[in-house]
This record gives structure tokens, sequence and C-alpha cells, in this order.
């Protein structure tokens, strides 16, 4: 099931707009474009909220809103992962039971934010359709649906799948997964929308860019815009004709990421200081300069904090046990509740989430001679939307702490960090973990590491104690073996 906010307008309906909020320069080449290329100009433009334009230029380009925290900081209180930990113990098993009793009534969906392209990774297509398993090379497409189709079959349930593509490669993940039967999830079950786009600002004058004569210069709303695109988009009305009352947010670059986990859903919906509004997992921070975003208290409401805009001293606090007082780093691993999402967007101003600045290189057209100009210093001003910020907007929002190993790594970069290869060696170390719960006596050098490429679809099992329910797997792991379960 595919949607995107179609829009077509006559010059008529559009000139009076953009008159009315100085931009009508945008309509320079109108008359010298062919039919083809008026058409998409309306349409490009239709999609823009013009009325909106004057504050935003007048808040974000001939000002820049300061993020900064303001006011006493505390640490972000959280679920530890050891539900035995004295610093918070908690009942695992009645949240996992809790969360299991959703899925079987229908009441989850998952949702992806999957704009990306494989540019940086040296590949061209949609960054969902890149080769990610550790032995298999299956696309982070399929490592992702694998969970859902995982909980499907143990929770005799359906799980629909919202997939937000943006207008670079909307089309070419719509063929991926046709050409790939829906992966196995059936077309009813996954919902693939546009992300929207903002328009892009010259710095000096405030005037909107010209990318084209027929393409106003526009860049995707950011990841905090996923929320007013599942509105827009229809998308959260369909999932709530369904019965959905939570959504499990992920991001596309993380094929070890639980896109369905009882026991965060059942915490998030059921434990008494949730409002099942949204929560978020975090990450202990390995050392206080990783550059990873940090949960924390702001003014009594919790919220996530940039780690640029983290004061160092704060940054290198340690408690009583040596460990960082400030280290809940965010992953990007959310749950939502259907009717916070409708509120975010039920403003009377708009979208709740504000935008954050940026100032970046921009093309444009010289509307005086028609030529493309790329320059030389940054001279647009680009807006964009953080998930994150509708933290401080829930009532009651929790934080759970889960593990790198077992739940996050991120494909981002070609070579390095956060690349395949790192990628394919924390698959293999979190099979390894699971083989060795089971028994399994796996290869390892010196360092600890594995010497050899494992990989577990959670087809298979989703944790060591289902795999060793399984009982599929062999007495021993050798160095320079392949192993896909």
């Amino acid at each position: 099931m595919t949607s995107a906010k179609a829009a077509a307008v006559s010059l008529e309906e559009i000139r009076p707009r953009l008159e009315n909020v100085g931009q009508e320069h945008l309509l320079a080449f109108f008359d010298a474009l062919d039919d083809e290329g008026r058409r998409r100009l309306l349409e490009r433009l239709a999609v823009i909220e013009w009325e909106r334009v004057p504050a935003w230029i007048e808040t974000y380009v001939r000002n820049a809103p300061d993020f900064a925290p303001e006011g006493e900081l505390a640490p972000a209180p959280y679920y530890p992962r050891d539900p035995a930990s004295p610093r918070r113990p908690w009942d695992r098993e009645r949240f996992r039971r809790a969360g299991e009793a959703l899925l079987r009534d229908g009441k989850v969906a998952a949702f992806t934010v999957a704009g990306g392209q494989g540019t940086r990774l040296g590949f061209d297509g949609p960054k969902g359709a890149y080769p990610a398993g550790a032995v298999t090379g299956k696309t982070l497409f399929e490592c992702l649906a694998e969970w859902i189709l995982a909980a499907r079959r143990r929770y005799d349930t359906r799980i629909p799948w919202c997939v937000m593509t943006s207008p670079l490669n909307h089309d070419d993940t719509v063929s991926f997964f046709r050409e790939r039967d829906w992966l196995g999830l059936g077309e009813d079950d996954v919902i693939i929308f546009n992300q929207g786009v903002m328009p892009t600002f010259d710095k000096d004058s405030g005037r909107v860019l010209l990318a084209a004569p027929d393409e106003p210069a526009t860049n995707p709303d950011g990841h905090g815009g996923s929320l007013k695109a599942l509105a827009e988009s229809g998308a959260i009305d369909e999932l709530a004709s369904r019965g959905v009352e939570h959504i499990s947010y992920t991001q596309i670059d993380n094929p070890l990421v639980r896109v369905i986990d009882p026991v965060f859903l059942g915490l998030h919906a059921t434990a008494e200081d949730s409002s099942g509004e949204m929560s978020s997992k975090m990450l202990a921070k390995t050392e206080p300069g990783e550059k990873v975003g940090v949960f924390c208290m702001q003014s009594g409401r919790l919220g996530m904090i940039e780690y640029s805009d983290l004061p160092g001293d704060l940054a290198a606090q340690r408690d009583e046990a040596g460990d960082l007082r400030f280290n809940a780093g965010n992953p990007a691993i959310h749950a939502l509740g259907v009717d916070f999402v409708r509120r975010l967007n039920a403003s009377d101003t708009g979208f709740a989430l504000p935008f954050h600045r940026a100032v970046k290189k921009a093309p444009y057209v010289d509307l005086q001679t028609g030529e493309r100009v790329e320059p030389d210093e940054p001279n647009g001003v680009k807006l964009e939307t953080f998930v994150f910020d509708a933290l401080p907007l829930a009532r009651k929002p929790l934080v759970l702490e889960t593990d790198r190993v077992d739940e996050f790594a991120p494909i981002k970069n070609a070579s390095g960090n956060d690349s395949a290869a790192t990628s394919a060696a924390l698959q293999t170390e979190r099979a390894a973990r699971w083989l060795e719960a089971c028994g399994v006596r796996v290869a390892r050098s010196p360092d600890g590491a594995p010497e050899c490429a494992l990989e577990i679809s959670p087809l298979t099992a989703t944790g060591p104690e289902e795999l060793k329910a399984a009982g599929d797997f062999p007495s021993v792991v050798r160095p320079g073996d392949r192993l896909a379960l």
C-alpha cells in the first residue's frame, strides 16, 4: 500500500499565495517552461505551506533560535538493562507479558524512517536496499522485516509496517517491495509514504531559492517530520482504523534493532510511570566525548540534548560507582502512542515540533541569467525537525536501557566507525553470545573477537532462550566458519 500527498493546482491558485508572502519570483521562468515543466513546478509549489513562510523567515532565517539548555540539568532516570539492578529493580516478565498481549490484540504497528539514499556507502539506491546481513547479505529492509514476520508468527497477529521514504527514493522503494513480494508481509500491511519537504531559504534575503526553473529549492523536513508525515499521508488514520494504539519507531540503518520488542512495548504502554505517549531506549555512553545526543531532565521535563550542547564539565561527571552521570545516549529507538502523534499534528499553529536551523551551501538558479550557481560559501538556510523534540511534549515519557551488541550496529559510513564492517562484527558478536549461552564453543581470537562470521535471523530466535528452545545449532563454531541460522 502506498500513500503520497498529491497536489494539483493552477497558476491562478498559486500566484496570489506566492505574492502574498513575497515569493512570486519562483514563477520567473514559468512562461518559458513546457507543459510538463509547468505542471511539475506547480505541483512542487503546492506542497509548501506558504502561509507559514513569513513566520519561518522571521524566526529562523533572520534570527537563529538558541537550543542550548536552560536551567539546571539532571541525568535522565531510566530502567536499567538488568532488571535485578539495585539501581532500579523492575519486573521484566510482567512487562513482556503486557507487550505480548498488545501484539496478540493487534494494537502495535512498526514504523521505519527510510528516506536516505545509499550514496555515502557507495551504493546506488535506497539505503534500505543496501546489503547488511553479516553472512547472508540480506538488505536492511529484509533484516527489519524479519522481526515483524517473526512477531506475526509467534503471536498470530497482524502488524502493519509504515515505511517513510523521501522524494529521492520513494519510487525506488516501492519498486523494491513490489519486486520482492512485499518481503512476505503482504501489500496491505506495508504502508509506504513520502516525507515532507521544507523550502530552502537564501540566508540574506529570506527568499526561497529556485533550484531549477521548474523546481523550488527544498530539503527533507527531518526525522521529526516523520510524525507529521504519518498524519498527512493518512497512515495514522489507517492504523487507528485497524485498532493500532502504539507504534514502534526505528531508523533504517540499524540491522540489529529490535523492531518489535515486547518488553519495551509493555513498559511503554503499562508502566505506572508512563503515559504511553512516548518512550525511548538509551545506550550507555562509552566516554564523555562520544558524539551522541543525551537524554536528560531539563526544567523537570525529559528531553534530549545534542552532545555539542552538553557542557563539558557535566559530560565528564561520574557517580559513586565511577559511571558517567549523563550517560543516556540516544540510539533513535522509540515507542509512540497513536493518540500522541495525532495531538502533535492538531495544534492551531501547525505541527508542534520546533525547527532546527542549518546554514548550508545550496545551489540555485540566477533569476537574471537563468544559469545554475554553485556557491562557494554557505548561502542557504535549511529547516528540519527532530523526533526527540517530541519528548518534552509527552506526559510521563520513560527511558529503557539497551545494549549496543544486542541492538545497535548502524551502517552510516563506507568505512571506519558505523560501517558495514563494524556492523557485521557486532552482528557476529551478538550471535556468538547467544550461541555460547546455549553451550556452543565459538572460536575467538586472543583479543576476544569471534574468528568467524555469524548471523541469526529473528525468524530463528530473538534471544538465547528461543535459540536454545529451537535447538538447531552446531556444538562448535570453528575459525573461518560462516554460519547463518
